[in-house]
Order: C-alpha cells, then structure tokens, then sequence
C-alpha cells in the first residue's frame, strides 16, 4: 500500500465521512479491521487520508456500520473512485495547498453561497481587483508568485453553477487599487449580477442592529446536504468546517443574512449608484 504524501479536500473529506460511520456504530478501528479483514493500521491510514479505498470496501464497510443510506453512500464510491485530474492540479507545489482544495470543492459543487464584508468576492473580482489585493498581501509576492494566483483565480471563476453572493456595502465603497479600478469593479459587478446563474445582494450600511455578517463564509454544497462544507478566511489560512452541527448554524446564519439583505434588482441599483459616486 503506497501512502499519500498530501491528500486532497476531496480525499480527507471521504475519510472524515468514513470515520463517522465507524463512530456512530460505536465501533473501533480495530474492530472495524476485523470485520473487514486487514491489519488495524489500514482503517487508520483509510480515515487518515493516506490511503486509498476501493468501491467494494467502501460498501462493505457501511454495511458493517449499518449505514443504510444508499444515496449518501453512492456518494462515498464517487469520492473514492474518481481518477481525473482536476484542471487545479497544475498549480500543486505553486500555490498553497488551500487553494487548491477550495478550486476542488467549488468543482464538485451544486451552488455556491457567499458572504462577504470587506473583499468582493474572488470569483465575480476583475483582474485589476484581485491584482491590488495579491499585490497589497504582506510578505509581498513576487512576480511570478502573484501571476500565478491571477491566472488561478481567473480559471475558478469559469464555474457556471448557481452562485449566491451577498456582500456589504464596506466592500463596495472600500478603494482596492485605485478609483478607476473600484469604477471597474462596480461595473463589472452589476454587469455579472445579470447572468442567469449570479444572484448578487448588498447588505447596506444604514441597516439596524445588524452584527449577523461580522465575517467571510462560503458555503460550498455537496451532492448530499450532509455532505455541505463551510470555508472561513483565517489569518493563518482558510478553515473548512463540516460537522452537521457547524453546517446547520451557517445554513441558518445564511438565511439570516439574506432575509435582511437587499434583493437582486435593488442590490443592482445600489451597485450603479455608487459607481456613479466615484
């Protein structure tokens, strides 16, 4: 059995699922080997992401923990037999490893949800946007480092499913770059909040005793709900979170923001107003 040097998103997830079956049929790893036949140190490599499981273990380990939700784990074989290499993986060993598990989460997606306070959000950004915001990241980047992550998030934004964005009016107003480089993003904002696949909401300053969108979240669906992630921006990284307790406090949370948010067409028209302001 070869190990795995760096699993992917994809990888620890099915792994992480896996585990929680083995728990909840209050089983232990050692257990869980006998029933399956292998040595104990394979179930840990197996919930451990180091290791590979084939369809046929898969299926034969939700029967040994009685999980008898067909659908959630058709959903398992897919995550452990997909062989393709996904378009992010030629930026492996170029761009820290949490971009490319958010490039693998946004494929896999059904919809996107997206809560955004001081940044407009990376997939509706222009490149002169996002070029100031690599170009203003301490340490700086160099050269090559921050063309690397413009062409990167250039590539995530050909996603066509349904995606979500609701986002403050801080960062709307907030200068990155300079005046010009706002006007364009305004612009280029109200213009994508017309595809048919972009939802765009403003939550505005003059909203009372709103403290809900004190943060970044995306919300990233699975082919199952339980299956969901949540991705938070963090000074040392971004932090995937997917327990269903954390899944369903920022599904609520989203509802939350989105009730008290602007609908798309007046969102729009907030956007052209304050393009028109700078």
């Amino acid at each position: 059995m070869v190990k795995r040097r760096e699993p992917t998103a994809r990888q620890v997830r099915l792994a992480t699922e896996l585990r929680r079956l083995r728990e909840a049929a209050g089983l232990n790893s050692r257990q869980a080997a006998e029933l399956l036949g292998v040595a104990p140190a394979q179930i840990t490599h197996i919930e451990s992401a180091l290791a590979g499981v084939s369809e046929q273990r898969v299926r034969r380990l939700a029967s040994h923990y009685a999980c008898t939700d067909e659908e959630f784990i058709d959903a398992l074989v897919a995550m452990a037999t997909e062989r393709s290499t996904g378009w992010w993986e030629q930026y492996r060993g170029l761009l820290p490893t949490p971009f490319l598990d958010l490039s693998e989460l946004e494929h896999h997606a059904r919809f996107l949800r997206h809560v955004a306070i001081l940044y407009v959000p990376g997939l509706l950004q222009t490149e002169g946007y996002s070029r100031a915001v690599f170009s203003a990241r301490l340490p700086a980047l160099t050269a090559e480092e921050l063309e690397v992550r413009i062409q990167h998030r250039k590539a995530r934004q050909a996603l066509a499913i349904p995606y979500e964005a609701v986002i403050h009016e801080a960062a709307l107003r907030i200068r990155v770059g300079d005046r010009d480089n706002s006007r364009a993003q305004l612009a280029r904002l109200a213009e994508l909040s017309e595809a048919d696949h972009i939802t765009v909401r403003v939550i505005p300053f003059d909203l009372d005793n709103f403290a809900r969108a004190s943060s970044t979240m995306t919300y990233v669906s699975g082919p199952l709900p339980r299956l969901d992630t949540v991705v938070r921006d963090a000074p040392h990284g971004s932090v995937f979170l997917d327990s269903e307790a954390q899944l369903d406090a920022y599904r609520t949370r989203f509802r939350m923001v989105e009730e008290v948010s602007l609908g798309p067409d007046r969102s729009r028209d907030f956007i052209h107003q304050l393009t028109k302001e700078l």
